[in-house]
């Protein structure tokens, strides 16, 4: 006898987002049916399976208690469709790479289809809510397709943008910041909107579920990430002015989070910010700006990912400049390829574009990570040169020139570099993309040692 739901949750698109939102969703409220769809049968596979698609801490517990209760994963989209009262529409929404708007608007292709999709096999009212990031007024474009037919059916369109970190998902989806939703401030709209508070209200305090207008909601997003990324910027400008002035970023950082108006977040110098979101919505800023004949304002924001593009040029020629000017079948270790620590994903990681700069060089290229050399294969699989995967660090820092740590993972912070060290060629270089492994030790052991944004510690 098939379990009574009280409502049918449909999620279309089983990536980042997706999976872990509607895990969550599942765990916190058995009363729901939730089905998650997806065109890539490989991927509704892994997550049917013991080895899912994502690595995020948490997340295989969550999975395995709600799957098959009222948790399931399938490629049956039209039958989802036909059945949900809500779909959460959750596709790829990645920056175009082609005609107007290349390189900053928001590719709609899948999204667009996801609307034809969902309009074609609806028999009955839905609400369609938004997860994927995108650029604002894209519901009125939702709302359009789904109306074009003048059909008898009737779609409200939410927008539930998620605010979910990679590495902290679970804990994020558990205990929110805030949980945002907009929608049509008619009474069908706000109607919509409540159905869709009552959900989150299983878990989270109403004080947090926060609503407004469709349109405020999607900038809200966009904004959020831009304010993000821009102190990352700020801080990693900063960061090239310390190495010339042999100050230290790690004080001059600290002493500005202290100032309880800043705060102390988001203020670790690095390499970069990379990530699926950062530079997606800061572009997708600048283009809204452009269209509106914002210049001044766009131009502000993509200074933001300016500077992100410079602290990693900036790195490589770091390194080259101390290595003798010449990294000519040099053989360098990179430790760390995801964007950041506890996740496996790469997109528009700054390793990438180091390792392919390194290759530029003629260097060797040694690529170790915990979880992401599987992406790593896939994003270097184009280029031309020497490079190798090793996930055992030691095995692979062995023989080389010099180590660059490029993801913080825990994991780097306590290595044997004494062991590493004698593993090495000589002069060994130690360059610090993350600050997080201790500089005067290192020294001691006999590394070149280069920091980001703080006086270089070398033996010549």
């Amino acid at each position: 006898m098939e379990t009574k739901f009280e409502k049918k949750l449909l999620c279309i698109g089983a990536g980042y987002v997706g999976g872990p939102t509607m895990a969550m969703i599942a765990y916190k409220c058995p009363q729901y049916k939730i089905t998650i769809v997806d065109i890539n049968h490989n991927r509704i596979a892994e997550w049917n399976s013991d080895n899912l698609p994502i690595y995020e801490p948490g997340l295989d517990e969550i999975v395995k208690t709600a799957r098959g209760r009222n948790l399931f994963f399938s490629t049956d989209i039209d039958k989802g469709i036909k059945e949900a009262d809500i779909i959460f529409v959750s596709v790829n929404t990645p920056t175009k790479t082609f005609g107007v708007g290349a390189g900053m608007a928001a590719d709609l292709q899948y999204w667009e289809k996801t609307a034809r999709h969902i309009l074609q096999c609806a028999e009955s009212p839905k609400i369609i809510v938004e997860k994927s990031t995108l650029p604002v007024k894209t519901a009125l474009a939702m709302e359009r397709i789904l109306t074009s037919d003048n059909n008898k059916i009737h779609f409200e369109v939410l927008s539930n943008p998620e605010f979910l970190a990679e590495g902290t998902a679970i804990n994020d989806l558990e205990n929110p910041d805030r949980v945002l939703i907009g929608s049509r401030q008619t009474e069908s709209g706000i109607k919509a909107g409540n159905e869709l508070v009552e959900i989150y209200a299983n878990w989270i305090n109403k004080e947090r579920i926060i609503t407004s207008d469709i349109w405020s909601s999607e900038l809200s997003k966009i904004v959020s990430n831009a304010f993000l990324a821009q102190r990352i910027s700020s801080i990693n400008s900063i960061s090239a002015l310390c190495e010339k002035t042999d100050a230290d970023i790690n004080d001059v950082a600290r002493a500005v989070g202290f100032d309880s108006r800043i705060g102390k977040k988001f203020l670790n110098a690095s390499i970069g910010f990379g990530g699926s979101c950062f530079k997606k919505d800061i572009l997708n800023l600048v283009y809204i700006c452009r269209h509106y004949g914002l210049n001044e304002v766009a131009d502000y924001w993509d200074s933001v990912v300016k500077i992100n593009d410079f602290q990693k040029g900036r790195f490589i020629i770091k390194m080259l400049t101390a290595m003798f000017n010449t990294l000519v079948n040099k053989k360098i270790c990179l430790l760390g390829f995801a964007f950041k620590a506890n996740t496996g994903d790469t997109r528009e990681s700054p390793a990438i574009y180091i390792a392919k700069r390194l290759i530029e060089e003629k260097a060797e290229l040694v690529i170790t990570d915990p979880k992401a050399l599987k992406n790593a294969k896939m994003d270097l699989k184009d280029i031309d040169g020497n490079v190798k995967y090793i996930e055992d660090p030691y095995e692979a820092a062995a023989g080389s020139y010099a180590i660059a740590i490029m993801t913080e993972w825990d994991l780097y912070k306590n290595l044997d570099y004494e062991k590493i060290y004698k593993s090495m060629i000589k002069p060994a270089f130690f360059f610090d993309g993350r600050n997080i492994v201790d500089h005067q030790k290192l020294f001691e052991i006999g590394f070149n040692v280069f920091p980001t944004g703080k006086p270089a510690l070398t033996h010549f």
